[in-house]
């Protein structure tokens, strides 16, 4: 993995990489969990009438290669809302993304149903992605669960997205500035919990993410992940 300033985040014996791209990388089980893509958003609002700029689907999944080029996945999970909606699932947005399944033809892709999956649909069966439902196990023991809806489950270790999460920080001049984060709620001495990645796609905002006690954000800064004070 190339990225040099991912943080490294110690959970339950595992190691699991926070990585700048607003990606999640467990290496040792090689996989590559992502949040909520949406696909075909611009498109779905310049449907709608909205004077949106093109080409943000195209970014997205050139920013899914560049990931996939840096680790050596032999699993991509998305956490839901991998279409925005059914205005998505237009001839450019589904061509960019039938060739970009093309050219990682190897790679085995799970699609954890979201809320806008829903609406949208499930992805082309051309595209040969794998769709299941909340809650998916990560492993062969159930213990780690892929999710789109944040959830806490009595026990687990959940992944999940939806939320958009975002850290607002202040300034000394009243200033504020948010940006994406990562958010982490977990039990200790069992150490099960929540954590919730933001969203890859871009167009798609954030939502803030106040600190509770026992909570722990982790802010995406251009290269850069660091763990909120």
């Amino acid at each position: 993995m190339s990225t040099p300033r991912h943080h490294r985040l110690e959970w339950a014996g595992q190691e699991l990489w926070l990585l700048p791209e607003r990606a999640l990388w467990w290496p040792a089980r090689r996989v590559l969990l992502v949040a909520d893509l949406h696909l075909g958003k611009a498109a779905t609002f310049r449907a709608l009438g909205q004077p949106v700029p093109a080409g943000t689907t195209v970014a997205n999944l050139a920013r899914l290669d560049a990931l996939l080029a840096a680790c050596p996945a032999t699993q991509l999970v998305f956490l839901g809302d991998f279409l925005h909606a059914p205005q998505a699932r237009t001839r450019a947005v589904l061509a960019a993304a039938q060739a970009w399944r093309e050219s990682h033809a190897a790679l085995a892709v799970v699609l954890v149903r979201g809320n806008h999956d829903l609406r949208a649909g499930d992805p082309p069966p051309s595209l040969g992605i794998h769709v299941v439902d909340e809650p998916w196990p990560l492993d062969e023991a159930g213990d780690w669960l892929a999710c789109h809806h944040p959830q806490r489950l009595p026990g687990k270790r959940v992944l999940a997205g939806h939320l958009h999460p975002a850290a607002t920080l202040q300034g000394p001049g009243r200033d504020q500035l948010r940006m994406p984060c990562f958010c982490l709620d977990r039990t200790v001495p069992d150490d099960a919990g929540l954590l919730v990645l933001p969203a890859f796609g871009e167009f798609t905002g954030g939502a803030s993410v106040a600190p509770t006690p026992g909570r722990q954000r982790f802010a995406v800064a251009g290269d850069a992940v660091w763990a909120v004070p």
